[in-house]
């Protein structure tokens, strides 16, 4: 007999798709309804889908520019692309979103970047 407790643990830490392609298994090859597969399935693995699920795009949050404010200009200028003034003015303007929609690796090498200048900053 099968461990069930392996399976038990296998089926919390499924994905949403994942999910969904073993209730079309189930229909498909063993005549259950998918609105059962999903009361069986999703059940339990509803708490693990939705924190197993990572995030594809972030944001960067300026909280505070911290001791070295002029750093974090000159970082936020260099690394957003925008003019002293305006970096200025996001800085000043703390806490406030520096870039939207970015990719998990870049907005972490932008966070690396404006914390080694000094900066509070937070991905959202």
């Amino acid at each position: 007999m099968a461990d069930l407790k392996a399976i038990a643990e296998e089926l919390v830490n499924l994905t949403v798709k994942e999910v969904n392609e073993l209730a079309t298994i189930l229909k498909d090859e063993y005549g259950i309804e998918p609105a059962a597969a999903a009361v069986a399935v999703a059940g339990p693995a509803a708490a693990g889908a939705a924190a197993a699920e990572e995030k594809d795009s972030f944001d960067v949050v300026l909280k505070s520019a911290g001791a070295a404010k002029l750093q974090v200009v000159k970082a936020v200028k260099e690394s957003c692309g925008l003019g002293l003034k305006e970096a200025k003015d996001m800085v000043d303007g703390a806490p406030s979103v520096l870039k939207e929609g970015m990719a998990k690796a870049d907005a972490e090498a932008l966070k690396k970047t404006l914390e080694e200048a000094g900066a509070e900053v937070e991905l959202k």
